[in-house]
């Protein structure tokens, strides 16, 4: 209802109508004697009371979801909905295929995917809107995490560049060059490899979130970067990738509140994933 700031646009993607939404908030208000909804010309939006209970009415509804999936679970899994939360790299070259093969095993299930960078998909998960992300597992105090791969990440430099000559890229020349950071909300495994060896400070000029966007920068002569080596498996980028010394490698988890209360749903499929991760190309 948030997101669509309107009653009339929640209650058709929920199938009732307006009035019946709007007599469920206001038996909600009436229930717990408060204003939970300013309404105006421009919209709906939460009181300082509805943000307070807000986290445990989206918990509640949580867990009668995943009540409702473990039910199901006992007949045998035949629906439900996965949600999660993935870094690019892991949804564009991972994801695809694991649906497509889970979804031939559980055809009544559906997944709804949500791609962020790292503080993004912490949020996520702490709060519920996820129930599990795929992500590092070196950021995230405090919460469960199943390792899947360790992943290598390496340099990409333009094809012209001094640097594309080398077999292998010693970590300290990239900071000479302008460097294109990939976003990581909180945590970056470069600009962690860079301190481990004494670089404080490289020289980063551009921070992008999307991987593409900066193959298409590098390729442009911009600037070098350091991104996950799953990128370089389909791209058309007229650019060179090439291991890093010191090598930097990135732990690819799965990472959620508590996986013995994740909804049946996503714990099949992160038992599934866990199954075919020897299979991830």
């Amino acid at each position: 209802m948030l997101d669509n700031n309107s009653f009339t646009k929640a209650a058709n993607q929920l199938g009732y109508t307006q009035s019946s939404v709007s007599q469920m908030i206001r038996s909600l208000e009436s229930e717990y004697d408060m204003q939970i909804l300013k309404r105006s010309r421009t919209g709906i939006e939460l009181t300082v009371q509805g943000k307070t209970l807000y986290p445990y009415i989206h918990e509640t509804i949580r867990q009668y979801q995943s009540l409702q999936e473990t039910a199901h679970a006992i007949h045998g899994l035949k629906t439900g909905t996965v949600k999660l939360g993935a870094i690019t790299s892991v949804s564009c070259y991972w994801l695809p295929d694991l649906f497509k093969r889970f979804k031939e095993e559980y055809p009544g299930i559906d997944f709804v995917l949500k791609q962020g960078d790292y503080g993004t998909l912490l949020r996520w998960v702490k709060t519920g809107e996820v129930d599990f992300a795929i992500m590092t597992a070196d950021y995230g105090e405090g919460l469960d995490k199943i390792l899947i791969r360790n992943t290598e990440m390496k340099a990409f430099v333009p094809k012209n560049h001094s640097l594309a000559k080398l077999s292998t890229i010693p970590l300290a020349k990239l900071s000479d060059d302008p460097f294109i950071l990939v976003q990581g909300g909180g945590y970056s495994e470069p600009l962690k490899a860079f301190k481990q060896i004494g670089i404080n400070e490289p020289n980063v000029k551009y921070q992008i979130q999307d991987d593409y966007t900066i193959m298409a920068m590098v390729e442009a002569g911009l600037g070098v970067s350091i991104l996950s080596e799953l990128v370089a498996k389909r791209t058309d980028f007229d650019i060179v990738c090439r291991p890093v010394n010191p090598k930097v490698t990135r732990p690819v988890s799965v990472v959620c509140q508590d996986k013995k209360t994740m909804p049946i749903a996503s714990k099949y499929f992160v038992e599934f994933l866990i199954e075919n991760k020897n299979k991830l190309q």
